[in-house]
């Protein structure tokens, strides 16, 4: 197989590749990678616009085998598709962007997998998948509900993209897990959610809905708190230890998730690189339970 560097329309080569491993023997590719460097609604702390590069970067310091799950990346091809190219785009441009390069990236590689970025980049990276799987489902990991209508005066943001995805595909679509912050409207709009809860468990009757349509895994890495990953821009203490955000990981095994992505690492913002270094391994452990295939 033939490893593209880019696709067509705004993607462009990444500097450097995520590097886990390339292997041209198979004759498809497990996971395609792509990154989504947006970096223009950030509120409080920005960078995360370095957070695809930082990802890529500390994916070099992982091995490549997984003894809890007894795989390994060297068995399996990878496709980096490179980063989209969103310098000066408003944020629906950006988004309308990212939905065309997921869309792409379902096609590379078994697991399209996006590596963020703000958080807005989910709104185009669901409605990407949306476009393949039409019944898929929105799994949010994540501190903070997203759910607001408007933030500082900007209808779609970081704090807003959960609402619009919820909006347009319908809120019981939505499974919000680790949500331990947000405005007292967004609490009213939980009402209609599938599930929103504080802790990383699915309950029974979610797990249940899910294993009958595809899921798209969304993961802003503040759901660790922020002794595991202070490189984001809106650390909210309470948060879980990577042990228990990897096991969840690890629990989704049997359900049919057909896309990932990893947000909101900014990477000048932790000197330690620690915050990239636990977005690359949840990556790695994502593309080897969901990529592999059976």
């Amino acid at each position: 197989m033939t490893i593209p560097t880019s696709v067509p329309g705004r993607l462009r080569p990444a500097s450097p590749r995520f590097t886990l491993s390339t292997d041209e023997r198979l004759p498809g590719a497990a996971a395609a990678f792509f990154g989504a460097p947006l970096d223009v609604t950030t509120s409080f702390r920005s960078g995360t616009g370095a957070g695809p590069g930082a990802i890529r970067r500390l994916s070099d310091s992982l091995e490549t085998y997984s003894p809890a799950l007894d795989r390994d990346l060297e068995d399996l091809a990878l496709v980096d598709l490179g980063d989209l190219d969103l310098g000066g785009d408003a944020p629906e441009e950006a988004v309308d962007a990212i939905a065309d390069a997921m869309e792409e990236a379902a096609g590379a590689g078994r697991l399209p997998v996006m590596l963020g970025g703000e958080h807005t980049v989910s709104l185009g990276g669901f409605r990407g998948i949306r476009r393949v799987h039409p019944d898929a489902m929105l799994v949010q990991l994540d501190a903070h509900a997203d759910l607001r209508t408007s933030y500082e005066g900007r209808p779609l943001t970081h704090a807003t993209w959960a609402y619009h995805a919820a909006t347009e595909f319908g809120f019981d679509s939505l499974v919000q897990l680790g949500i331990r912050s947000g405005a007292r409207e967004e609490w009213a709009h939980t009402r209609g959610t599938a599930c929103t809860s504080p802790d990383l468990e699915l309950p029974e009757a979610i797990r249940a809905r899910l294993s009958d349509r595809p899921v798209y895994l969304t993961v802003d890495i503040d759901v660790l708190d922020p002794s595991a990953a202070p490189g984001t821009g809106c650390p909210e203490p309470g948060g879980a230890t990577f042990a228990e955000l990897e096991a969840f990981l690890h629990g989704l095994a049997g359900l049919r998730v057909v896309a990932v992505d990893v947000v909101e690492v900014a990477p000048a913002l932790d000197p330690s690189e620690i915050t990239a270094a636990a977005a690359a391994k949840i990556v790695r452990d994502a593309v080897l339970m969901f990529g592999a295939g059976e």
